[in-house]
């Protein structure tokens, strides 16, 4: 496994890098770095590590602003003083959440977790005709964070019916008809849901393959779906472009 650190306080990195070797020696470091700007200088130019240990607070701002710059699609281990961006998190491949100190249980189990997930899903294949490598499944969510109001609420995955955006807003729609906002854009969602399960049908929506419940021809070629908890006057209407995905999908 080749991880890379990020982290701006040196004896940090060290411990981490300790913790690292006694869990495994065979993992390769594969760099540390202090600032968002180098860490981005590394992604662009060689290929991205198996594992990613990053520090919340850098000495040059955010350690979430490296994904601002660099499209990374691998796992992450947050580390950090604070407990306020745990949510922040859910954004991107979080394995775990490791409040400092890191101890060597803390972050086994971290590492274990990912190997676990990892073993699981060995061998599935994207399903869509447009991709031809094999999945990194530990990145797909388990489960979202949905707002309602001032309340947070956990909804897993196999409880989602579709999600919905409308203009810059996203809502996720579970199979009993519960609305909640999600801080994800549908290009975001694509990333990080399974799409084995999941498909984009258009601009606004994405539907899980369990909640279709009928299928109906369309005019001008396309499709119109019956969706679980889906509202009356909501058209889920499958682009004309996406017809012939679709039908792969949904035939795999």
């Amino acid at each position: 496994m080749k991880v890379l650190i990020v982290e701006d306080e040196k004896l940090a990195a060290e411990r981490l890098q300790t913790l690292l070797y006694r869990h495994d020696p065979s993992i390769e470091l594969c760099g540390h770095f202090e600032t968002v700007e180098d860490t981005v200088g590394y992604l662009d130019a060689h290929p991205h590590p198996d594992l990613m240990l990053l520090d919340i607070h850098l000495a040059d701002g955010p350690g979430f602003d490296i994904f601002k710059q660099v499209q990374y699609n691998k796992p992450v281990i947050f580390t950090t003083s604070y407990n306020e961006y745990a949510l922040q998190t859910f954004q991107f491949c979080s394995i775990d959440y490791i409040l400092k100190p890191v101890t060597q249980e803390a972050l086994s189990n971290a590492i274990n977790k990912l190997n676990d997930m990892a073993a699981c899903f060995a061998g599935v294949q994207l399903a869509s005709p447009t991709q031809t490598h094999w999945v990194n499944s530990t990145c797909y969510k388990k489960r979202f964070i949905g707002k309602v109001g001032s309340r947070l609420f956990f909804v897993n995955t196999d409880d989602i019916a579709y999600f919905q955006a409308d203009n810059k807003i996203v809502y996720l729609v579970d199979k009993q008809g519960n609305r909640y906002l999600v801080d994800y854009t549908l290009e975001t969602l694509e990333q990080v849901l399974n799409p084995v399960d999941f498909f984009r049908l258009n601009r606004r929506y994405i539907v899980h393959s369990r909640a279709i419940e009928q299928i109906r021809p369309f005019h001008n070629h396309r499709l119109k779906l019956s969706v679980t908890a889906a509202v009356v006057n909501e058209d889920m209407v499958i682009s004309r472009e996406r017809v012939a995905d679709f039908k792969r999908w949904a035939d795999a």
